[in-house]
């Protein structure tokens, strides 16, 4: 059985490993995700002449002609057909119109009373959403986005050993999670700076990582399949899939003002989306999104009759796609309003600061020529609980999984290689 002290060396090399690997991306994903915080006052100033319009007239007009005056601008600057149409909230707020699908969207804002257009862009052409690919996929596509979570996943082990390494072993200890001594040199410094914020943090970064993880690649996907599987995510049929208007020959589609006037007398709480069929079977849906996720509601509605074909409210939405919502709205500091955007801010600005402190201190006590990794006993008399513990890691979190391994045959194929050598050495 290993002693403590090398378990505590095994874990401290493990933490070092995660930190070399992890950290210097970290730094740059913490600064994203400060300046992405300040996404919406930033396009409220930077769009407001776009999305402003003169409310001075008496009478607007219909959302049906809005439609018509952006549909044909999509025509003319060679972009999909509107398919969504988002309420304005204000009198003077330009109704806006959404095009395309995720990365791929445009945005075309109407002036309500004139019916000009005010404004067309591509959503991948904003800075802010630049900034969100650089935080998600460092700018490099789906490569990146790989990236991301490799990085996300050793940040998970970096707390957890980080928590294991500095937690105090005394009660004498517990000033050392306040205390950063200042006169004691750099070394002591950094240190201290490194323990005090990493620990306060390491809760909270976990809460940070659980909304930002379901949108990677491998973990992203593992989630979707247990969320399908144990039937705990949206109800059949919660997003349209699968539903159908009742062709009727001859039959006209609804007007866009008459589901306006459905949604409103749902009285729908936040921001009311309408999506707009393209199909002659389509239908039209009206959901919105609340600051309380139980607001929440997803409507589908027959586009020839406008009768509604299924109203589902967020009751029935199951307790992992629930858990999702919540988890990424804390991430993207939306949940508590202008409380969780300090949080978040917060969290960002003290990882950043985590994460230099850490990489200075690391520079000033390692060895030169070294990666100064702790010196413990063979991998294979750790026991059975420690490598059972990387296992499950390794298990929920795929891209550290697959990156373990491949540290591991590298640190064999290096033994393997230094043996030899050193049996050669001695037959000559």
């Amino acid at each position: 059985m290993i002693g403590a002290r090398n378990i505590h060396n095994w874990l401290w090399r493990w933490h070092i490993i995660a930190g070399i690997i992890s950290l210097p991306f970290i730094f740059l994903l913490s600064v994203t995700g400060a300046v992405y915080l300040f996404k919406t006052d930033y396009e409220q100033q930077a769009y407001k002449n776009v999305t402003n319009v003169d409310s001075s007239s008496s009478s607007s007009l219909s959302y049906q002609q809005q439609y018509l005056a952006a549909k044909q601008a999509a025509i003319e600057n060679n972009v999909p057909i509107p398919t969504k149409m988002v309420l304005p909230e204000q009198m003077n707020t330009a109704t806006k119109f959404i095009a395309g699908r995720f990365s791929s969207e445009s945005y075309i804002y109407v002036d309500r009373y004139t019916g000009e257009v005010t404004g067309l862009f591509a959503r991948k052409d904003t800075l802010m959403q630049k900034v969100r690919k650089f935080h998600g996929e460092l700018l490099l596509g789906k490569s990146g986005s790989w990236i991301t979570e490799l990085i996300a996943s050793w940040l998970v082990v970096l707390i957890i050993t980080g928590l294991y390494l500095f937690f105090p072993r005394s009660i004498s200890g517990i000033k050392s999670l306040f205390i950063v001594r200042v006169k004691q040199g750099k070394r002591i410094f950094y240190r201290d700076l490194h323990t005090v914020s990493g620990f306060w943090l390491s809760m909270a970064l976990l809460v940070v990582l659980a909304g930002g993880l379901p949108w990677t690649e491998l973990f992203g996907s593992n989630y979707k399949l247990l969320r399908d599987t144990t039937e705990t995510g949206y109800p059949k049929g919660f997003n349209g899939k699968g539903l159908k208007s009742s062709e009727q020959q001859g039959a006209n589609s609804q007007a866009l003002d008459d589901i306006v006037l459905l949604a409103q007398h749902k009285q729908l709480a936040g921001t009311v989306t309408i999506s707009i069929p393209t199909k002659s079977s389509g239908i039209f849906s009206i959901s919105n999104r609340a600051k309380d996720l139980y607001q929440q509601k997803k409507i589908h509605v027959d586009q020839y009759n406008g009768k509604t074909i299924a109203e589902y409210s967020w009751d029935e939405v199951g307790i992992l796609s629930h858990g999702r919502q919540i988890v990424m709205r804390i991430h993207q500091g939306e949940l508590f309003g202008q409380a969780n955007w300090f949080f978040m801010f917060g969290i960002s600005v003290m990882t950043a600061i985590l994460s230099l402190s850490a990489l200075v201190s690391y520079c000033l006590r390692k060895p030169k020529k070294s990666l100064g990794l702790p010196t413990v006993a063979q991998d294979k008399k750790i026991g059975p609980l420690l490598w059972g513990t990387m296992a499950m890691f390794a298990i929920v979190l795929p891209m550290f999984g697959i990156s373990l391994l491949l540290i591991l045959i590298l640190s064999l194929l290096t033994t393997v290689m230094k043996r030899t050598l050193k049996s050669i050495s001695i037959t000559s």
